[in-house]
């Protein structure tokens, strides 16, 4: 998909992304909260669990069309998360989350090479989302976090 792009959010963009959201039926399966990127905002600066935890936009083209988090160990091999991982509802169904998520993968090989395992959850009733995380090669641990399944994927051996 031409023009989809990864950019960290800074104290220039980060106002934009509280204008993101998804649909209201959506809402329970990215977050407790409105707007999403409040709290994922607030992370970056907490540090919750001891990890760094860095936002992330979507453009397609100079619009911003969703967002993300990655939260990280620094040195670690394996304690990589994605959290808060959604397309605004403007934007949905038009093939950014797909190529959203082939772009954080990416990003994710080019700037933390260590990274060996990357781990999300997803909302048991989220089928859509579980669809596409399958779909990128993500598999169930059989863990749980925060009442939700763990899925994790292998990026190098």
């Amino acid at each position: 998909m031409k023009g989809l792009s990864l950019q960290e959010v800074t104290r220039e963009n980060w106002r934009d992304t509280l204008s993101l959201n998804v649909f209201p039926e959506q809402q329970r399966f990215i977050a407790d909260y409105v707007p999403i990127a409040a709290i994922a905002l607030a992370k970056a600066y907490i540090r919750p669990g001891g990890l760094v935890w860095v936002p992330y936009a979507f453009y397609a083209n100079a619009e911003m069309v969703g967002f993300t988090e990655l939260a990280y160990k620094p040195g670690s091999l394996d304690n990589y998360w994605i959290f808060h991982f959604f397309i605004d509802c403007h934007y949905q169904r038009r093939g950014y989350g797909k190529e959203a998520l082939r772009i954080l993968l990416q990003f994710i090989r080019d700037h933390h090479p260590q990274c060996q395992t990357l781990q999300l959850t997803v909302h048991p009733e989220n089928d859509h989302a579980r669809h596409l995380y399958t779909g990128a090669g993500f598999r169930p641990t059989g863990a749980v976090f925060s009442d939700e399944p763990v899925y994790r994927l292998t990026l190098a051996p």
